[in-house]
């Protein structure tokens, strides 16, 4: 079996996209403009405001910077090029052979690297809710910088080596039933054997999935049981108030993206499976800085306190 694109006669791949009605196309187009600009604009307010205000200086507000970063990235290597006049209103869009696999390992990079970030990000919830007093020396900056330097490195390791080691042949199939490069969709055109592959990326989603998922829900269990222990009511809504903006990203990213991956492979693409990936790829990078900002009080007022400096300027 050959790698991929050694002496394949395939130079581009045709996106099939989410649909063939041009209404319906110029509607997405509208749709995705709106929720791409949406998501930008709000986590690079977030990333902002994280780095001018010295109030949101702490380990929580450090991952979420990351968060926002992987958003931005995730939904820019994908949405801009379902804008593009030609991928929407064109009968073939095509995307070239480099840019298809770029664009597949670089989205896989940036899901595995947001999915070991979730975990990362529960653990400091565990720390501030069972190790309150014991917080800020647990999670020093040095321990944050490690955590988020690790976290990429790991990511890197876990999902770009295995990807450039995967080996299928294409034999001139190029048409995608997809409106990205998404590994699963490009793999049903392989004309070789890819069990090996398929194999390798159960073993992966594994690792970078399943594995932090079921970390969280531990994490989540030790906080629930330290949360009983709490005897004021007062106490309790302020512990869980930490949590909620950080599950509800999780049940969201976790229930969408486990459904994707950790199941059997069926021969072709559905339909069913490209609205999926449209949520955890575009959706869910809009709705996390609305998540984490409008319960948040810290946000509110390091928003309110970037608008009092703007005004008097």
């Amino acid at each position: 079996m050959e790698k991929w694109g050694n002496a394949t006669p395939v130079t581009e791949f045709v996106l099939v996209g989410l649909s063939k009605n041009l209404k319906v196309r110029a509607g997405l187009f509208v749709l995705f403009l709106v929720i791409y600009l949406i998501a930008v604009a709000g986590n690079a307010l977030m990333l902002v405001l994280i780095v001018v205000d010295s109030h949101l200086h702490t380990p929580m507000y450090f991952f979420l910077s990351n968060l926002s970063f992987i958003d931005i990235s995730y939904i820019t290597t994908s949405v801009p090029q379902m804008l593009m006049l030609v991928h929407c209103f064109t009968d073939r869009p095509t995307i070239p052979l480099g840019r298809c696999f770029a664009q597949m390992s670089i989205s896989m990079l940036l899901a595995v690297t947001e999915s070991v970030l979730l975990a990362v990000m529960a653990y400091d919830r565990f720390v501030a809710i069972c190790y309150p007093l014991r917080y800020h020396v647990i999670m020093s900056r040095n321990l944050c910088i490690q955590l988020a330097m690790s976290l990429w490195v790991s990511a890197f390791l876990l999902t770009i080596v295995p990807f450039f080691s995967m080996q299928a042949t294409l034999c001139g199939q190029n048409v995608v039933n997809h409106f990205k490069c998404e590994l699963q969709a490009v793999l049903k055109l392989a004309c070789s054997d890819t069990h090996a592959s398929g194999l390798s990326m159960i073993i992966t989603s594994v690792l970078t999935l399943a594995f932090p998922f079921f970390f969280i829900l531990v994490t989540y269990g030790r906080i629930g049981l330290a949360v009983l222990q709490i005897h004021s009511t007062q106490g309790r809504s302020k512990a869980m108030s930490t949590c909620g903006s950080h599950l509800t990203v999780v049940s969201i990213y976790y229930g969408t993206i486990l459904a994707m991956y950790l199941r059997p492979q069926a021969k072709t693409f559905s339909d069913r499976e490209k609205v999926v990936a449209v949520f955890y790829g575009v959706v869910i990078p809009m709705l996390n800085p609305i998540i984490y900002s409008l319960r948040n009080r810290d946000v509110k007022g390091a928003l309110c306190r970037l608008a009092g400096k703007k005004i008097e300027e």
